[in-house]
């Protein structure tokens, strides 16, 4: 009887990672659609940056790595703003009042935006965080969770960004 239960229990968990799997876009899928608000209620969607090059940044605030991640996220933001690039930092399951104090705190200088339900993280397959997907300008996945962002960003759009 132990046995099946076992037995049981690992085909639901092979299952569920299965569709995990499955629902995790890839590189050279469309990235999936989204509609979020920014920290000053504006609605942004993928569409809103048609023709650029989009790095997606999910984010919490209570992650060290995430935090520690900012300066670098700024950089490259400042680095690369005349270039046809936009940075979006998603943060998951946090309120607008939690986030923009944060952000604020931290110095975020490129666009944050609120997954109050988690759905859009869900939706790119985001699994641990920080986890970042870069996405071309024809709209489709580059890469999840790059080694060297900058490596694929000078593949995207020439030049070091400096």
């Amino acid at each position: 009887m132990r046995v099946s239960c076992v037995l049981a229990l690992s085909v639901v968990i092979a299952l569920c990672a299965a569709g995990i799997a499955a629902a995790a876009p890839a590189p050279g899928d469309r990235a999936p659609d989204f509609s979020l608000k920014d920290l000053d209620g504006k609605t942004v969607k993928p569409g809103d940056f048609a023709g650029k090059v989009v790095l997606i940044s999910f984010n919490t605030t209570w992650c060290p790595h995430c935090r520690m991640a900012i300066p670098g996220l700024n950089a490259i933001a400042a680095a690369r703003k005349d270039q046809g690039f936009v940075l979006l930092s998603i943060y998951i399951q946090e309120s607008a009042k939690k986030v923009s104090a944060f952000a604020a705190k931290h110095g975020i200088a490129y666009r944050v935006l609120l997954d109050e339900s988690g759905a859009t993280a869900k939706a790119y397959g985001v699994r641990g965080i920080p986890s970042k997907t870069l996405i071309g300008k024809d709209g489709t996945i580059v890469c999840r969770d790059c080694r060297d962002v900058e490596k694929e960003l000078e593949k995207l759009l020439g030049g070091t960004g400096k």
